[in-house]
């Protein structure tokens, strides 16, 4: 067997692997985080470049559209365009092209797209070579820049020969041209006409040089019409076919490039911007270049001084390892001996120390312990009887938890056995692992039968599939989430369930518990509070309505009256009017809770009950300078419902929201197919309702006090009457915050089954 290797030489070659990793880390990440940070300083520089270039790029069409809408929207300019006053306009063309002497040429078309007036041509009419641009202008009513490749033949009817041959030469078909279309917008708003300006850049010295002036010849800047350079502060030929495949795809189909390519036989960095036409369309680029050589260099340069650096101090630390293993290795020897006879059963040893450092701690640890091993037998065997009687005690205590434990368990059945409400628990896997004695009552069962099975296996047993529902949807909820009710029919009795959920200590849900109380007595109670109320209000409405009579007849008679009493009368009058809506309502809501009101449902038109409705509160919000708006689609399927009810509710609707919004605002009436149903909407201008109230807004009895508007009356039963309507079509009413401030409230009706697609 060959000699092992001593701890000094594995001390040293474990620093030298040590030092050779690190280095090697150090010098990998190194390189990658210069290069990372080089690329990175290359594509800002690009991309800050190419922002700048683009502004340039439409600097001189913004000034265009800047100094031109000026005097468009002056009222001379329209009243001579309307008198077709043709040398005042032909002034007028002439002035503005010399305060924008870079344009090429400067044309009026009128509303049907004719050609009206031109700086240097003379014909006129005839429909405009790009009558889409012009088209999308007019529908939009505001300025237009866009860049757009020209015919030579189109070129010429706006321009004289000698302008046209200094920008296209003599084989050019077509030029890149950046156009401005400024409308003229008459005194009601509507286009009477537009001028036109473009600006060639086939040909333009006076942009290079400015490129030239802006970005030197450090970066190459080039503007492109169809992959041939047509501006550039320097001439490289060829400098488009050197990019990839890929990036001369991606610029053809509209999007930006970045990559690498050769320019004169060096390496650049360069990112391309598509340039679009008015149709989405490519028809150049705007692109920067940036030369790696320099970046490069830089690069090496750090690489070979990190190496240089690396070398350097692997053998300075190597000379250094090896002196401090030979102090290090001599005291370690005599520990290992001392340690040996130890083991031969020798405690006596004791070794030398002559330093402070951690080798001579650990000889005078090595001491010590060598002393206190004889000590230890002795504590060894007093804290085994220590360790005993500890552990009786523990027993003991032990005992007496489980005594209480039990006790408490017992109080625990006790108190579910004597609860009047029935209580069922389940675990995570929705088995039944209690099932209290007023459980058993309301359904009629016993424990043995449902105990330790899922709610999916009780099915069977009247009311346990509403409570498997129930379940299902609450143990997949998040933990933590407030209770579930909801109300079951199980034998006659009408039970109110609430679910909770039980969450152990790792946040998760351990298993569920269904309090189940029968609310039976007391919805008899409120039936006979509802019968109460619709009986006195019936026995009301008699003689107020004789009291309106009364006050209405004494009123047409007020010739005789004073203007105080005259005045008393007519709040006599308003106030009856109010009582008399209060009580129509809570005969109203009444009756539709009661099951007494009839509903005649048949297929219905949503256009025709939202114009309904909109004509029934046109009054009212004309009164306010409130505008109600139609918003819905005209193709909507028809609905299926009462047409009194729903125009009931959509009126009461319109009315809150002419009511609280401010004057001058607009209330829109919208809807939508969503499924099988319709959902309308009616959204207005006013204050968000605040949070606080929002629960109460389909209660009865509930009005909300704005503070922008204080109260505004009513009898607070009128979105109670909505949601009791909208419920019995089935469908169903809330609240949203509108998407540009204000309030919207939504009701859902179901789709005329003839009608409904899919």
């Amino acid at each position: 067997m060959g000699q092992c290797m001593g701890i000094r030489t594995k001390l040293l070659l474990s620093i030298i692997l040590l030092l050779v990793i690190s280095f090697s880390i150090l010098l990998f990440t190194t390189i990658i985080s210069v290069d990372a940070f080089i690329s990175k300083q290359i594509d800002s520089e690009i991309a800050e470049t190419l922002r700048y270039l683009q502004h340039q790029f439409y600097a001189r069409a913004e000034t265009t559209r800047d100094a031109l809408l000026q005097p468009v929207s002056a009222l001379p300019v329209k009243q001579r365009f309307v008198a077709q006053d043709r040398p005042w306009l032909s002034d007028a063309l002439r002035r503005w092209h010399a305060n924008l002497p870079f344009i090429d040429f400067l044309t009026i078309i009128d509303s049907d797209q004719h050609v009206f007036l031109r700086r240097y041509a003379q014909t006129e009419g005839g429909e405009y070579g790009m009558p889409d641009l012009v088209k999308k202008v007019f529908k939009e009513k505001r300025p237009l820049i866009t860049t757009e490749i020209m015919s030579r033949e189109l070129l010429a009817r706006e321009m004289p020969p000698s302008r046209l041959y200094m920008s296209l030469g003599k084989n050019s078909d077509s030029a890149m041209v950046i156009t401005v279309i400024v409308p003229i917008l008459g005194s009601q708003g509507e286009v009477i006409g537009a001028v036109i300006a473009g600006d060639i850049l086939n040909g333009d010295t006076s942009l290079s040089l400015h490129l030239r002036n802006l970005f030197g010849d450090a970066k190459h800047v080039t503007v492109t019409q169809n992959g041939t350079s047509i501006v550039s502060n320097r001439h490289v030929e060829g400098y488009l076919f050197n990019i990839s495949q890929q990036g001369l795809d991606q610029l053809a189909a509209g999007q930006s490039y970045a990559g690498e390519v050769n320019i004169e036989g060096s390496p650049h960095r360069t990112s391309f911007l598509p340039i679009l036409n008015g149709k989405g369309v490519l028809v150049g680029s705007l692109s920067v270049a940036v030369d790696m050589a320099s970046y490069r260099n830089i690069k090496d340069e750090s690489t070979r001084n990190i190496l240089a650096s690396a070398v350097l101090a692997i053998i300075l630390s190597f000379g250094i390892a090896f002196f401090v293993s030979r102090r290090l290795a001599e005291p370690l020897r005599c520990l290992a001996k001392g340690v040996c006879m130890i083991e031969a059963g020798d405690l006596n040893q004791q070794v030398e120390v002559d330093s402070g450092d951690e080798v001579g701690q650990l000889s005078r640890s090595f001491n010590s312990m060598a002393k206190a091993l004889a000590e230890r037998d002795a504590t060894i065997v007093a804290k085994t009887e220590a360790l005993q009687q500890l552990n009786g005690l523990l027993e003991k205590k032990v005992a007496e938890r489980t005594k209480r434990l039990q006790l408490e368990m017992g109080m625990l059945e006790t108190i579910l056995t004597c609860m009047v409400e029935g209580m069922v628990a389940t675990d995570r896997e929705n088995r039944v692992i209690q099932f209290n004695p007023a459980a058993q009552k309301f359904f009629d069962t016993v424990p043995h039968r449902v105990l330790g099975r899922t709610l999916s296996e009780l099915t069977t047993i009247e009311g346990f599939v509403q409570l498997e529902r129930i379940t299902a949807g609450a143990i997949s909820r998040e933990p933590g989430l407030p209770q579930l009710e909801t109300l079951l029919d199980v034998k006659n009795r009408r039970l109110r369930v609430s679910v909770a959920q039980l969450v152990d200590s790792d946040d998760s849900i351990a298993g569920l518990i269904l309090s189940i109380r029968e609310v039976t007595p007391e919805e008899e109670v409120d039936r006979m509070k509802a019968d109460f109320i619709s009986t006195v209000s019936h026995e009301l409405k008699t003689p107020l309505t004789s009291i309106k009579g009364a006050l209405q007849f004494i009123m047409n008679k007020s010739k005789w009256l004073t203007s105080t009493e005259r005045e008393l009368m007519t709040v006599c009058q308003r106030n009856t009017d109010r009582l008399i809506r209060l009580i129509t309502d809570i005969l109203d809501i009444s009756k539709i809770e009661a099951g007494k009101c009839e509903f005649v449902y048949k297929p219905l038109s949503v256009t025709e009950l939202i114009n309904s409705a909109i004509d029934e509160i046109k009054g009212f919000a004309i009164g306010r300078g409130i505008t109600v708006i139609n918003n819905a689609p005209i193709d909507l399927p028809r609905i299926f419902g009462d047409y009194e009810r729903l125009a009931q509710v959509l009126s009461n609707l319109l009315s809150n929201a002419v009511k609280f919004s401010p004057e001058h605002k607009v209330v829109l009436v919208n809807a939508a197919i969503s499924g099988s149903f319709v959902v309308l909407s009616v959204i207005d201008g006013g204050a968000q309702i605040q949070w606080s109230d929002r629960e109460k807004l389909f209660r009865k009895f509930q009005q909300l006090e704005r503070d922008d508007m204080g109260s505004r009356g009513g009898t607070g039963l009128g979105l109670a009457i909505c949601k009791e309507i909208v419920e019995r079509h089935h469908g169903k009413i809330f609240y949203e915050t509108g998407a540009t401030g204000g309030n919207c409230f939504s009701f859902t009706i179901p789709v005329c089954e003839g009608y409904h697609e899919g």
